[in-house]
């Protein structure tokens, strides 16, 4: 079974779209016959994926350090929670576990998981597809730093094009299984 892990706020942001956008993005996962591997909160947009996922019938696995168990509330009705002793642990069960990544809206903690799997694909420490859902330009002005550091000459246009980005949950994970068949 192709496992995608997704990247998303632990919080449910502004607009109702954001929860909404969450909420497709698990049940499309598991209607294509995927497995959803994300970061085990039962808060925010990550609460909501992974139920969506679990209504559809699919296959859940959170992870999540202990230190975070009682602070992001551990979801409970997972297929698999495994708990983890650090950030570090976290990010990498969940990059082994995986074989696309999709990061959704969020903040500090969700960029930080998507430069870090970017990074290591291009350091070639894995091969696996990664991209952003760009719903409603979230995060065009993202996409806009990146072009300018690659216009100023600090990652070259290779690296860049790693990056996918799709402005829909559908359109991304057709990319993800796309590239994930030919790897």
């Amino acid at each position: 079974m192709i496992s995608i892990c997704v990247y998303l706020g632990s919080r449910d942001g502004q607009d109702a779209r954001w929860a909404a956008l969450a909420e497709r993005t698990g049940r499309l996962i598991a209607e294509q016959g995927c497995r959803l591997v994300y970061g085990g909160g039962r808060a925010g947009l990550m609460g909501r994926c992974a139920d969506a996922a679990l209504e559809a019938g699919g296959e859940v696995i959170g992870v999540i350090p202990e230190h975070l168990v009682s602070r992001e509330v551990a979801h409970t009705g997972l297929t698999r929670l495994d708990r983890v002793a650090n950030m570090h642990e976290r990010k990498a069960r969940m990059a082994d576990l995986a074989d696309g990544f999709m990061t959704l809206p969020g903040g500090i903690g969700t960029l930080e998981e998507l430069f870090e799997t970017w990074t290591w694909r291009y350091l070639q420490l894995h091969g696996k597809p990664l991209g952003l859902v760009n719903d409603n330009d979230f995060f065009t002005p993202l996409l806009d730093f990146i072009n300018n550091a690659t216009q100023a000459g600090f990652l070259d246009a290779t690296t860049n094009r790693m990056l996918l980005a799709e402005p829909t949950p559908e359109a991304l994970l057709d990319k993800l299984l796309t590239a994930h068949h030919h790897h």
